[in-house]
């Protein structure tokens, strides 16, 4: 079945077919609606590799994250619809933040001429590598590392980590412990969620105490659960704790609950990223929840347009967050607080 069949079967020519088919403008309700039945009449499936080779591209999207953590498992659940509903397919390059990986992936030029354009979470390659990077293909990165000349799309790490603090603070808790300074960053994650945690004891009038900022190697349940018995061993244990992301809050839960403590009446929990683990947690895990669906939508919107041509300045679009606080049936607001 042709365009050509469709033309016939229409009453119209074959370039108003491609319009339609297209999507273009400058095509009529009537007309369009006119083409639309004939295209479901004679049940036309376009070529969409030849669409691809005529336009000189490939309908590929890369998406390259560190998918150890369910966060980024859930946005790309989100670009990948949004991708779908535009035409595009992504497929999905896992990362781990390894810096030799992220350079494989999209610094090789065979590779690179794969994909119309790439979505990003920088986490291991250094900024001098990521200029080299930005603009050898249209491009849209995620996260806190941003690039000069790359479309950016984020939330307010530091905002979001001071709320949750904040929070913390608002229900008299007076020793708020935080888990995820990260030693040796990849990004800059841990920084911005760190410095909104000092913002908030500050503007709360609490010392900000050393030995409650615990660090760890990586965002992990274990690692979580490692760094709450540290703080329990502690002479005066922390009443609270921000925990930079939720597998981290998930394993702090189990060590208070395997100490004989109670979530949140002795120790409460706040986590970030709003992974859905996190609703299921006794009690349920108060949290961070940035929109993942706007984050995804803006990531792809911005990429098509690159690559449509738009030569815009680079822009940094920040996406909204919430704070999800559970409400316990003790009255005492949440695991989290």
């Amino acid at each position: 079945m042709t365009q050509r069949d469709v033309a016939r079967r229409a009453g119209v020519s074959v370039r108003t077919v491609s319009n339609v088919v297209n999507n273009f403008a400058y095509v009529s309700e009537e007309t369009r609606a006119q083409v639309q039945q004939a295209l479901d009449e004679l049940d036309y499936r376009p070529n969409l590799a030849a669409r691809s080779l005529n336009r000189g591209r490939s309908n590929l999207l890369a998406l390259v994250l560190p998918l150890d953590v369910p966060y980024f498992t859930e946005l790309a659940a989100h670009v990948v619809d949004r991708a779908e509903e535009r035409g595009y397919t992504v497929l999905i390059d896992r990362t781990e933040g390894v810096a030799e990986r992220e350079r494989q992936i999209v610094m090789r030029r065979d590779r690179s001429a794969l994909f119309d354009g790439f979505i990003f979470s920088p986490l291991g390659l250094t900024k001098d590598e990521l200029r080299d990077w930005a603009g050898k293909c249209p491009a849209v990165t995620l996260g806190e590392v941003s690039v000069e000349g790359v479309d950016h799309v984020a939330i307010d790490d530091t905002a979001a980590a001071r709320a949750a603090t904040a929070h913390l603070a608002s229900l008299g808790r007076t020793r708020i412990a935080a888990i995820g300074v990260v030693e040796k960053p990849h990004g800059n994650t841990s920084a911005h969620r760190s410095a909104g945690y000092r913002q908030a004891l500050e503007e709360a009038g609490l010392p900000l105490r050393p030995e409650l900022a615990v660090p760890v190697r990586r965002y992990q349940r274990q690692d979580g659960r490692q760094a709450m018995d540290r703080l329990l061993d502690l002479a005066e244990p922390p009443d609270a704790v921000f925990c930079f992301n939720d597998l981290l809050a998930l394993g702090a839960m189990r060590a208070v609950l395997a100490r004989g403590l109670r979530v949140p009446e002795d120790v409460a929990v706040v986590g970030f990223d709003a992974i859905d683990e996190g609703r299921f947690a006794t009690p349920p895990l108060t949290t961070v929840a940035p929109d993942k669906e706007r984050i995804a939508d803006l990531a792809v919107t911005r990429l098509l347009a690159r690559i449509e041509g738009d030569k815009s300045p680079a822009v940094q679009l920040e996406a909204p967050w919430r704070l999800m606080v559970d409400q316990s049936t003790t009255g005492v607001a949440g695991a989290g607080g």
